[in-house]
């Protein structure tokens, strides 16, 4: 199933909502990169390794479940993770990219392919709209957490070094 969505960042026809940076946006996405458990409240342990400019690996535990995953990072623009099939896991991925249209205004296009066809049965059908729906509101909370760090400063440049 492939699935992708737009969160606009800065609406600037409201007044009452703080702006974010690009480049405190991209602080952010490297950070939910870096610091999962931040977003993932369910996620039990995140270790990284092999890290480089261009990205890292990590192995993530949910319980007895571990996934590893390769993140690539292309700065500014945006967050690949990678995740190999592994045991009963196939390969999949996802893309956070950042888009700038015009002057001050940021999206974040969510970007999934899991691996499988979409399903044309429908059970298989109603699962993948159950999993985007999920998505969606893991990547709505995964906004709202860098809206209120970059409000508190969390994700301008002095902090973060």
């Amino acid at each position: 199933m492939k699935f992708e969505h737009l969160i606009e960042i800065n609406d600037l026809l409201n007044p009452l909502m703080d702006t974010i940076t690009r480049e405190q946006l991209w602080r952010g996405l490297v950070l939910r990169a870096e610091a999962p458990k931040l977003f993932v409240p369910q996620l039990d342990e995140a270790t990284i390794d092999q890290k480089s400019e261009a990205g890292f690996r990590r192995r993530l535990r949910y319980g007895q479940l571990v996934v590893l995953d390769h993140v690539k990072l292309t700065p500014m623009e945006h967050v690949r993770y990678d995740v190999p099939a592994q045991g009963e896991i196939v390969a999949s991925s996802l893309v956070m990219a950042i888009e700038a249209p015009s002057g001050g205004r940021l999206f974040v296009r969510f970007t999934y392919d899991d691996g499988h066809a979409a399903s044309s049965d429908p059970a298989s059908a109603m699962y993948d709209d159950i999993k985007r729906s999920h998505y969606q509101a893991a990547d709505i909370d995964t906004i709202r957490i860098l809206r209120e760090m970059a409000a508190s400063g969390r994700l301008d440049g002095d902090y973060i070094n």
